[in-house]
């Protein structure tokens, strides 16, 4: 375009720059060669996969202009979050829980894996909170032949609905075990620090 001393270069309204135009256009593209449609795809998902994980599928993406290359799509993975199992990474985490009587006495436990049951050996004196690290019962890494642990953290669990003679009992053993302080280790040093602070606050 000419305008007094100034030349102004841009592009053809109606090709768009290609150097063609289309008389009679599809009625379904409008002469652009491609058209939306929805299209379901079966997406093969490896194992050990994780959140924000992304899957390439080559060649399902959109088509491309003017006769060009088809692009990729990328299926993004979001995991749901599981009833018994937590991860981290290649590693699962639940909770077992146990009563009093299995963590003093130690006994036998059935814990669930991604490949079934298996027995899992408490021993006695066990505290809360105390971990099992099962050996290669976690997931696979993914592109890796390496599978992650298990590990299970124990909770004690307090009986409810106790009756009469089940509070007797327990008052009774509870008051055989604070005669002997060496059976509550924890507690003892829980008072022996808290009496420390007082002392030093005098």
């Amino acid at each position: 375009m000419q305008q007094g001393f100034f030349s102004i270069q841009q592009t053809c309204r109606k090709c768009n720059g290609q150097g063609l135009t289309i008389e009679n256009p599809c009625h379904k593209c409008y002469g652009k060669g491609r058209i939306k449609d929805h299209k379901t795809l079966s997406v093969k998902i490896p194992p050990g996969v994780d959140n924000e994980d992304r899957i390439r599928l080559n060649g399902e993406g959109e088509a491309g202009i003017c006769n060009g290359q088809t692009g990729n799509l990328y299926v993004e993975i979001n995991v749901n979050a599981h009833d018994v199992f937590s991860r981290d990474g290649s590693d699962l985490y639940c909770e077992i829980p146990i009563s009093f009587a299995t963590a003093s006495l130690g006994g036998e436990i059935k814990v669930p894996t991604l490949s079934g049951y298996i027995n899992l050996k408490i021993p006695e004196s066990t505290q809360a909170g105390k971990i099992f690290r099962l050996r290669g019962k976690g997931i696979k890494m993914l592109r890796s032949r390496n599978i992650g642990d298990l590990l299970c953290r124990t909770i004690i669990e307090t009986p409810i609905n106790l009756t009469f003679d089940q509070k007797e009992l327990l008052e009774k053993f509870d008051k055989s075990v604070n005669k002997k302080h060496q059976q509550l280790p924890k507690i003892d040093s829980w008072f022996n620090k808290v009496k420390l602070f007082f002392d030093k606050m005098k």
